[in-house]
């Protein structure tokens, strides 16, 4: 009988991609039977992440609801908080295997030398910086869209993060890899690639760039989207915005984080620009690319941030084309420089700023929706959800339509109609 084998991912797109490649290693192989994450398995493999605190304790709730509807399954713990936090990982039950990022996409040939080991197995190396490739394509059955990792690690050391010791340096992707699974990724059906990694636009090899990959990927038959999934404002080249302002596959859509919007609390958190050089770059982008959907990252109650930096950021974030906003709230990581910064907040005021920020955000995604009503955009739909299916149009809308067509996976033209939600219902056509 097969040995039942699943998978559950943590965090980014990052992982999701890189979840989507380990899988694909054990289709290949054929040895193993793959189910859903909630059924019976003999082993769960868990992809995790470890950017916040709330990233630790969902990985031993998950482990727990694992050990309580599958309580003979042996535990594979992967990536980032595998790889800082090994000591702590291999206390909990069932837990046999413990791997870094440095090893995580070779789990499979990890798990054929001991299927059943008797103490957990920590492999957790550090990690090279070098270029790499990676074993499979990461075609995702799940769902429509697919991810592309072309980079991973971080040379930059912002003082709130760990993911420099958690994912390693900057290394880049060897392009053809990248080129070559990209058409694997569309033959097998997918329309729209997301392109990730830690620091995307840090990319380089062979003096290629990310405008050479994206041009790359633009010459692919039957891509008919590509995407970035979020990247750094210094490392934005200007030809990214060039080329967005021209017929393209790339879509009008940048996820730029911003982190805070007091020049003092971002160099305390060691970010590489000033509030003036990111708004000017943001006014810049939207100028220059019609309709083009700009979103961003603020962390909420950074060790010192006064009552007065938080208004100057939230005042920022509400004059500023931004339409949405991805909120975190200060977690303290013992490996980030920012845990020894005195005068850390209360909860209770991290808490209040943070739902503060949120009802923003959706205000100005409501605000920027209900700018496209009555106006026709091209939708790939994904799923379909009580009747309406539900996808995106390239900057980033989310619309609804009711129809009895299969839409799965299609490219549609639709006609935005009202704002229901967090959503525009459209009709076809």
């Amino acid at each position: 009988m097969d040995t039942k084998i699943s998978f559950y991912t943590f965090g980014c797109r990052l992982n999701q991609s890189e979840t989507a490649v380990v899988t694909q290693t054990f289709k290949i192989d054929g040895k193993y039977k793959i189910v859903d994450f909630g059924k019976l398995a003999d082993i769960v493999v868990v992809n995790t992440c470890t950017v916040t605190e709330n990233g630790d304790t969902d990985t031993r709730r998950l482990i727990n609801k694992i050990n309580r509807i599958n309580p003979k399954a042996r535990i594979a713990l992967l990536g980032c908080q595998a790889q800082i936090q090994k000591n702590r990982l291999t206390t909990l039950p069932n837990v046999n295997w413990v791997i870094g990022n440095a090893r995580k996409m070779d789990f499979l040939s990890i798990l054929k030398e001991d299927e059943a080991p008797k103490i957990p197995r920590v492999i957790t190396p550090i990690i090279p910086r070098d270029t790499f490739k990676v074993p499979a394509n990461g075609i995702d059955t799940t769902h429509t869209r697919a991810n592309i990792k072309i980079q991973d690690g971080c040379d930059f050391f912002c003082s709130f993060c760990e993911i420099p010791y958690a994912r390693g340096r900057a290394r880049s992707r060897v392009f053809e890899d990248i080129t070559r699974e990209a058409a694997a990724l569309v033959t097998a059906g997918h329309k729209e690639l997301v392109i990730t990694g830690i620091n995307v636009g840090t990319y380089k090899n062979s003096q290629k760039t990310i405008i050479d990959v994206i041009n790359a990927l633009e010459q692919i038959n039957g891509l008919k989207r590509i995407r970035i999934s979020s990247i750094e404002p210094t490392t934005i080249p200007p030809k990214l915005i060039k080329k967005m302002t021209k017929p393209t596959k790339l879509c009008r859509h940048l996820h730029i984080p911003l982190q805070s919007g007091n020049d003092q609390i971002l160099r305390k958190m060691r970010r590489k620009y000033s509030i003036e050089e990111f708004g000017r770059f943001i006014l810049k982008a939207y100028d220059a690319v019609e309709q083009i959907c700009i979103g961003t990252d603020v962390i909420v109650g950074f060790p010192g941030e006064t009552e007065k930096q938080f208004q100057e950021t939230f005042e920022h974030l509400r004059q500023w084309p931004i339409h949405y906003l991805h909120v975190f709230s200060y977690s303290k990581r013992n490996m980030a420089k920012s845990h020894k910064l005195p005068e850390a907040l209360s909860p209770e005021k991290i808490a209040a700023r943070s739902a503060v920020s949120r009802e923003l955000s959706l205000k100005k995604r409501r605000a920027f929706y209900e700018s496209f009503i009555t106006t026709k955009q091209k939708v790939l739909f994904e799923q379909c959800k009580k009747g309406y299916w539900t996808g995106l149009t390239d900057n980033y809308i989310r619309v609804k339509v009711k129809t009895d067509q299969k839409l799965n996976n299609k490219l549609v033209n639709v006609k935005m109609k009202k704002l229901d939600n967090q959503a525009l219902i459209a009709t076809l056509g």
